[in-house]
């Protein structure tokens, strides 16, 4: 493992408390569980069973909130999400790989 630093600068180290992810995302524990069981989010469990969470869970969290404030099915919204970021890596590896 790297030096505490390295991890804490690592956008997938789970540095987050269930309780202190729900206050940096705005939402409940409950909400944080609802997307864990919706797929999108598979947060880290720790020796103790606790969920952890990464910044960039954070951002997937947020991001459903958002949505789901705005009125859209939390279902929804995760597919959308999940969706969304698939279009991403298929738009950066066409890049990387031009076929002309």
């Amino acid at each position: 493992m790297g030096q505490p630093d390295d991890m804490l600068d690592d956008e997938n180290y789970p540095a987050y408390t269930m309780g202190r992810a729900a206050d940096i995302v705005g939402c409940s524990q409950d909400f944080l569980r609802r997307l864990g069981e919706a797929k999108l989010i598979d947060p880290h469990r720790s020796a103790g069973g606790h969920r952890r969470y990464s910044r960039n869970q954070l951002r997937l969290a947020a991001r459903a909130h958002q949505m789901c404030q705005q009125g859209t099915d939390m279902a929804a919204a995760c597919r959308i999400i999940i969706l969304e970021d698939q279009l991403a890596d298929a738009r950066r590896d066409n890049q990387s790989h031009p076929t002309h």
